[in-house]
């Protein structure tokens, strides 16, 4: 199917975000994630995200996708995605499996292009997260970001400017920034499916 792209992306969106890098900025850097989906109780889907420790480099203490920039050992994009997920959340091995990739987003601020892929498995991972990059792994139902009432807007003032942040209320976190708008396409790719009678992703 076709993706819902930038549209779907602006809804979580901070209000100062460019999609595309600007001129003199240099081609930027690329990277992956990984969105895996699996089963819990009633077979409810979930997605895992972590929590960064304040001892990483950048985005101290935001929730995020496990994954990290393509390296030259990586096959592809996915393999990156699938080898972070590894890495952070021990979550390994050929159970997990590729659906499909989301729409690529760009991080202006570290000139990344990062590349979104969907995965499953078909049991709750035995998480084994690292510790030095992760200090908590939430398990968050899908359903929960097809809730409005878990959705908010806040103005923050970011480099001088006020500006006007969306964030998924999870856990008590506010998931905000470049993994609030991958999950904003998500939900829409779900949307278009449900709206279709489709239940299958791919």
């Amino acid at each position: 199917m076709a993706l819902p792209g930038h549209d779907a992306q602006r809804r979580m969106s901070p209000s100062h975000r460019v999609f595309v890098p600007p001129a003199g900025k240099g081609p930027p850097l690329a990277g992956a994630v990984l969105l895996l989906l699996y089963p819990g109780e009633d077979d409810e889907l979930f997605i895992p995200l972590t929590v960064r420790t304040q001892n990483v480099a950048v985005h101290k203490g935001q929730v995020s996708f496990p994954g990290g920039a393509h390296e030259p050992q990586d096959d592809s994009l996915s393999h990156t995605a699938l080898r972070e997920a590894c890495e952070e959340l021990g979550v390994c091995g050929d159970d997990v499996r590729i659906m499909g990739a989301l729409t690529p987003l760009y991080i202006e601020p570290s000139n990344f292009c990062v590349h979104p892929f969907v995965a499953w498995q078909s049991y709750r991972p035995s998480f084994v997260p690292q510790a030095i990059e992760v200090s908590e792994v939430l398990e968050v139902p899908v359903s929960h970001f097809l809730d409005e009432r878990n959705v908010a807007v806040e103005e923050w003032l970011i480099e001088g400017a006020m500006r006007r942040i969306p964030y998924f209320g999870v856990c008590g976190h506010k998931v905000w920034g470049a993994t609030a708008i991958i999950l904003s396409e998500f939900v829409a790719v779900l949307e278009s499916l449900r709206a279709s009678g489709k239940r299958d992703l791919e």
